[in-house]
């Protein structure tokens, strides 16, 4: 494996985790979802599972700023992570965004076109209805009254496909059981945000090339969002991909999703 980064950036308002792996010439910025605890947790798996990208890009994950406001929307979340960017002297780089991520990615792009070069949007969406919020409401009620597992495994039986949940059901049962009192706090203020979301205003100003993937069975977001987004989009610079059967975490479960992205990064 390459050698791998976990640092803390700070400036006069915030700081944030990264983490920074890879050793190509180009640069990839993976923005990861909602989390109920935070993915630098997990960093020799996500390293693991890019590396076949890791010959032609060095990667920077970010993590959501530390010091949270009780208020903090999306758009917030895409400025400070831009402001990251731009402290790190980051240029003409590829996006990756999933999930919430992917809303965060398209607000970087539209409000920064000049510092993206390709941009990948996965299960993700640039509007959130009433009917989809209601589960993000769910998982607040939950996070709320302190019910950890019951959280946990509402959280990994809609993300994961049926399988997929029921062979780390006990994985979930005992992360569940690590969740502190903070972390509650940040994942309610985190999936607070996506109500009212509404980006689709913002797409006409993304000139990049974009491939948008989607689920067909995504039992969280849906699989019209993805197409929604690709009709606002160029048509002559946009590409849609839908899986199946692989729920809404694709980017974890779908056996050729870094491969597929890989072949698109590289594609000029």
């Amino acid at each position: 494996m390459s050698e791998m980064i976990i640092k803390t950036i700070s400036n006069n308002s915030f700081s944030m985790e990264y983490l920074k792996f890879g050793h190509g010439k180009k640069t990839l910025l993976i923005i990861p979802g909602l989390s109920i605890q935070s993915v630098i947790a997990s960093a020799d798996a996500i390293e693991e599972a890019y590396m076949p990208l890791t010959d032609e890009f060095t990667i920077f994950l970010f993590d959501r700023r530390k010091e949270l406001p009780k208020q903090y929307s999306v758009h917030d979340m895409a400025r400070d992570t831009t402001e990251v960017i731009n402290a790190l002297g980051l240029r003409d780089i590829y996006i990756l965004g999933a999930s919430q991520g992917g809303a965060i990615a398209m607000y970087i792009t539209a409000d920064q076109p000049e510092l993206v070069r390709k941009l990948i949007l996965a299960s993700t969406t640039a509007i959130v209805t009433e009917e989809q919020f209601g589960i993000f409401s769910d998982w607040i009620i939950l996070a709320k009254a302190g019910k950890r597992e019951e959280l946990y495994l509402s959280f990994g039986k809609l993300v994961y496909p049926e399988e997929v949940f029921e062979q780390f059901k006990e994985f979930f049962i005992k992360a569940a059981k690590s969740v502190s009192d903070k972390e509650l706090e940040r994942f309610v203020i985190m999936a607070e945000s996506m109500k009212n979301l509404d980006i689709t205003a913002e797409l006409e100003k993304i000139r990049c090339p974009v491939l948008v993937i989607g689920s067909n069975d995504d039992k969280v977001l849906g699989p019209v969002p993805s197409r929604i987004i690709s009709e606002h989009l160029n048509p002559s610079r946009t590409e849609l991909y839908m899986y199946n059967d692989f729920g809404h975490a694709i980017y974890d479960t779908a056996p050729d999703f870094k491969k597929r992205i890989l072949n698109y990064l590289c594609e000029e």
